[in-house]
């Protein structure tokens, strides 16, 4: 087990000190000292449990997490949400790059995993890139409402961008542009694969960050350990929105490319902070690997609460039910077991369940119907919550409000913050 996790049960509703969750007498009254705790850590315990083999998506972990579930909310009188049934099918499609790749930037050779992870989105057998540009083009964001464009005169046909993490509000956070430390989806990974994509790249590599990243560089390794994995069969993920070859270098390897290039990569990062900037690195990559493709599908769990007055309306609880699985490249201990990320966000939606179903069989009124989406495929770039929003199992101009929990509280109960839920319970 490489995650061993003790938490504390009272996290789970830790904003919600001990004032209840509702104003009306009519309505549900919840406090944080009614989640049972025992509860709470068994279904953390059994989810991050070497059983369930890291929880990846299309392998038998998925099955055992699946059946867990769909159990724990058939146990709680929950119905299912897809006419009866508990599970949505969501189309995979998975990418593994096989053997070692062979990828020199410049005169700079890199070793993966350990200086860079790199692979392909594309259904082809043989990746073989030759002499294409590098071009640094900061944050790879385009922003017409922030007034930013860090591709601004580039043509990046057949070339490379070499992107930071997150994004320019992270480093500016009095800026007043983007939202401060809180990452917009400009700052997300996947949103720079996709925009250099839709710039006309053929590849993209970010450049990892521990502080802007908020994990290190272990984590983006495990994580592009074996396949890597997207959406089947949807008109938003087509080929031609993707780039050829997509990666992440470490900020060691990042700073001597850029050394390479006579650029002192920490002051072009300092630049890209205040304001659009790109550059070409006079540098270019040959990358060259062996690509396996191979289609699946994959399961979101999805149960109702119905609600006693307007029902048709509905408050989502989502969690994502998936972690990274099994590196069996490694001697010893192989299972990523992913007890905080996410097992504890989605015992937390199984307690919250059980709290609400409990009270309603006590007679409470509950107004809207609650749904609680267990979804697979977040590690990968919240593929299961994506193909809900474009598939949903009740109308989106029915649903009221959305509260997520990845990777739930482990420091205690907050002081500061009070949720007030009780428009939304009615």
């Amino acid at each position: 087990m490489r995650t061993p996790l003790l938490l504390c049960a009272a996290s789970l509703l830790a904003a919600c000190g001990s004032q209840p969750i509702t104003d009306s007498p009519n309505s549900i009254t919840i406090t944080a000292s009614q989640f049972n705790e025992a509860r709470f850590r068994q279904d953390i315990k059994v989810l991050s449990s070497d059983e369930f083999e890291g929880r990846a998506p299309t392998t038998s972990g998925e099955k055992k997490t699946l059946k867990y579930l769909t159990q724990s909310f058939k146990e709680m009188g929950l119905v299912g949400a897809n006419n009866g049934e508990y599970l949505q099918a969501v189309p995979m499609v998975s990418y593994t790059t096989l053997g070692e790749p062979k990828i020199s930037l410049g005169s700079l050779s890199l070793t993966a995993p350990t200086d860079v992870v790199i692979g392909s989105r594309h259904d082809v057998k043989h990746i073989d890139i030759k002499k294409a540009p590098l071009v640094f083009v900061g944050y790879g964001v385009n922003a017409p409402e922030y007034d930013w464009n860090d591709y601004q005169g580039l043509d990046m046909m057949g070339k490379i961008a070499v992107i930071l993490v997150n994004d320019p509000g992270f480093a500016r956070p009095d800026s007043g542009k983007f939202n401060g430390r809180a990452m917009t989806y400009y700052g997300r990974w996947n949103y720079k694969f996709e925009e250099a994509s839709r710039q006309g790249a053929i590849g993209a590599l970010i450049v990892h960050d521990t502080q802007p990243a908020s994990y290190p560089w272990s984590v983006v390794e495990n994580s592009w350990t074996g396949a890597q994995q997207d959406l089947a069969n949807q008109s938003s993920n087509t080929e031609s929105q993707k780039v050829l070859v997509e990666g992440w270098i470490t900020l060691d390897k990042a700073k001597a490319l850029f050394t390479n290039s006579n650029l002192n990569l920490a002051q072009l990062m300092e630049k890209a902070a205040d304001g659009s900037m790109n550059i070409q690195l006079n540098q270019t990559a040959d990358i060259n690997f062996n690509n396996k493709v191979e289609y699946a599908n994959s399961y979101n769990v999805v149960a109702t609460l119905p609600g006693n007055v307007q029902k048709d309306e509905h408050i989502l609880f989502l969690a994502h039910w998936d972690h990274i699985g099994l590196d069996k490249t490694k001697t010893g201990d192989q299972i990523y077991n992913g007890a905080l990320d996410n097992a504890s966000g989605t015992a937390g939606i199984l307690e919250i369940a059980r709290q609400f179903a409990e009270l309603k069989k006590e007679g409470k009124n509950l107004n809207r119907s609650l749904t609680f989406i267990a979804a697979t495929g977040e590690e990968q770039g919240l593929l299961g919550s994506r193909f809900y929003a474009n598939n949903p199992l009740y109308p989106i101009n029915k649903t009221v409000a959305v509260f997520n929990l990845d990777s739930t509280n482990i420091y205690g109960r907050t002081k500061d913050y009070t949720p007030r839920f009780a428009p939304l319970l009615g």
